[in-house]
């Protein structure tokens, strides 16, 4: 066997490690967890805590094959602008370690086939939504990037729209407090992008798009407008209390988790620096997943 032969198993494993490596970040695994936790949480409210194996199975199959396609397919679509910013120059589509035909079929195929899941395997409602989130992604807030600061909020739609499916697969319709936690998501996003957005002004600028940081930059107003987000959320988490599917332990959580991060986002309006915009981005981190596990423990 010659020395080639000989390492060829191990090369073709480390190849397609690193192909799995690149599509997992292609897929932006870690934002589809968040996806997966809060479908996960509608689901668990909207079937008023009786989950059923195969629908919660369908669930999460079909909605994170459908957030990884739209993930896959937004990047196809901003593959030269990642190029022109140091924080997505890296990424796989960039420097050429996955073709964009490859991207573009990979997408396209996890869309239909999250889609067909969430069709049969739930019911119709289910799959229109996740339908309407990669539209509303990729057709109106992607480019509207390059448009308008407005961008940001209409990105949080589709951001916000996972727990919608969870609750509607769980109840079989939206439901007011499926829209309670749709609210949540919808404000929790505003600051938690603001902040990600101020710290990468620059990279923002450099491609072209028009996020509120990149005109202004003394950081006042960007963190006047995540405080504003913040104490908005503090009411909206208190919307599950209000429709009794949550008790005041719940209420006591909510309303100290949301005047922290009031807190972190005042801050950050007093003196915004990278220091401050950090912070605010780790406390939105903590933020969310702690309200979460608060409403399912303490669900009436």
């Amino acid at each position: 066997m010659s020395a080639v032969d000989s390492m060829s198993p191990v090369t073709g494993l480390t190849g397609i490690k690193a192909w799995l490596k690149d599509w997992s970040e292609l897929m932006k695994a870690r934002l589809s967890l968040l996806v997966l936790l809060t479908t996960l949480v509608g689901l668990y409210c909207g079937s008023g805590g009786q989950l059923e194996l195969w629908r919660t199975v369908f669930t999460l199959l079909g909605t994170s094959l459908v957030a990884a396609a739209a993930a896959a397919l937004n990047e196809w679509i901003e593959r030269d602008l990642d190029a022109k910013m140091i924080r997505t120059a890296q990424r796989p589509l960039p420097m050429g370690r996955l073709s964009p035909d490859e991207a573009l079929v990979g997408g396209a195929v996890m869309a239909g086939v999250g889609l067909t899941i969430l069709f049969f395997g739930v019911n119709a409602p289910v799959a229109f939504l996740a339908g309407m989130t990669v539209a509303l992604y990729l057709f109106v807030y992607t480019p509207m990037k390059k448009w308008t600061a407005l961008n940001t909020l209409v990105g949080a739609v589709p951001g916000a729209i996972p727990p919608l499916i969870g609750f509607s697969a769980g109840r079989g319709n939206l439901g007011l407090e499926g829209w309670a936690l749709f609210s949540i998501l919808f404000l929790w996003q505003i600051p938690h992008f603001l902040a990600i957005a101020w710290r990468h002004r620059e990279d923002y600028r450099r491609a072209g798009f028009r996020m509120l940081p990149c005109h202004d930059e003394r950081g006042r107003v960007t963190g006047l407008v995540a405080l504003v987000y913040c104490l908005a959320l503090v009411a909206a988490s208190i919307w599950p209390v209000y429709l009794q599917s949550a008790g005041l332990g719940y209420a006591l959580g909510a309303v100290v988790l949301g005047a922290a991060f009031a807190f972190l986002a005042g801050s950050f309006a007093w003196k915004p620096n990278l220091v401050s915009a950090r912070n605010l981005f780790l406390g939105s981190i903590a933020y969310l997943p702690i309200l979460l596990i608060l409403l399912v423990v303490d669900r009436k």
